[in-house]
């Protein structure tokens, strides 16, 4: 039986945000390069370490010892920076609060990794020369703050935070207000809401909505579930055919998005006639090219 009642989430989301096919490419290449930074950072460590064991630093080598603390510094860092830019393009959910923890700080960890090691050699080792022993382990403490600072995120992005920039970005979009929250990382998804609500308007214009609307319906999540695991399509009306025998729920679109019905119906033409709207020449959006269901 059909239930013709708008549904009234307590919080008015889209579907959750996910990362294009293009933002997921970027990440993994940038991924990629701080993990060659890093490898080289700790490669770096190493070789720190097997210099000590070997007795370089006994009568002085300081520029030798400083180099290397300045170059896995600028290696760790440099890894920082680009996992960083990773991490803003495909994040992590804040709900898996172990991997979201990990993902973000990373940086960080591998910072620490690559210095406090070698910056324990440095200061325990009895026979290094006393200034280079100074200066170094005084420049590589120095680093290593430096370095890890950089590598913790103190605001990470998560799926979540996106998906509320989105559903912001798209009423922006709607209401045809300043896109103040339509970042690079949330614009494209929300203008595909924006665009579907506006050929569900173009569509549902009659006597009494000269503007149309934005009401759709849907087949509802089963039982005991708030969203669907699986992508619906949203239609005109309760009453057309792939909607019949389902039990089914009608909001905007979106909070047809929030229940996972995020596929805008391709019978527009057909569904016009079967709900009584006004034949125009409303068509979906590009970005919602899917076959009904």
């Amino acid at each position: 039986m059909a239930d013709k009642k708008p549904t009234a989430p307590a919080q008015d989301v889209t579907k959750d945000w996910q990362a294009s096919q293009s933002q997921k490419s970027s990440a993994g290449n940038f991924r990629l390069f701080a993990a060659i930074a890093w490898i080289i950072a700790i490669a770096g460590e190493c070789y720190g370490v097997w210099l000590i064991y070997h007795r370089a630093f006994d009568q002085g080598g300081q520029p030798l010892l400083l180099g290397l603390l300045i170059g896995i510094a600028v290696f760790a860092i440099a890894g920082n920076l680009f996992w960083k830019a990773a991490n803003r393009r495909d994040p992590a959910r804040a709900s898996d609060t172990a991997r979201f923890f990990f993902q973000n700080q990373l940086g960080a960890i591998i910072s620490v990794i690559a210095f406090l090691p070698l910056l324990v050699l440095i200061f325990t080792d009895k026979n290094m020369d006393p200034r280079t022993k100074q200066v170094g382990g005084s420049v590589g403490a120095v680093l290593l703050v430096l370095a890890t600072v950089l590598g913790i995120n103190f605001q990470p992005p998560s799926v979540e935070q996106y998906t509320q920039d989105m559903d912001k970005c798209a009423a922006e979009i709607k209401a045809n207000q300043p896109t103040t929250d339509c970042s690079p990382e949330v614009a494209a998804q929300a203008q595909a809401i924006a665009n579907d609500t506006s050929t569900i308007a173009d569509a549902t214009k009659d006597a009494d909505h000269p503007n149309g609307q934005d009401v759709v319906y849907w087949i509802a999540p089963a039982a005991g579930q708030t969203k669907s695991d699986i992508e619906h399509v949203f239609h005109l009306c309760a009453e057309v055919s792939p909607l019949k025998d389902k039990t089914v729920h009608s909001g905007s679109v979106t909070q047809a998005y929030a229940e996972n019905a995020t596929r805008i119906t391709q019978q527009i033409a057909m569904e016009q006639k079967q709900c009584g709207f006004t034949t125009s020449q409303a068509t979906p959006s590009a970005s919602s090219m899917a076959s009904s269901g």
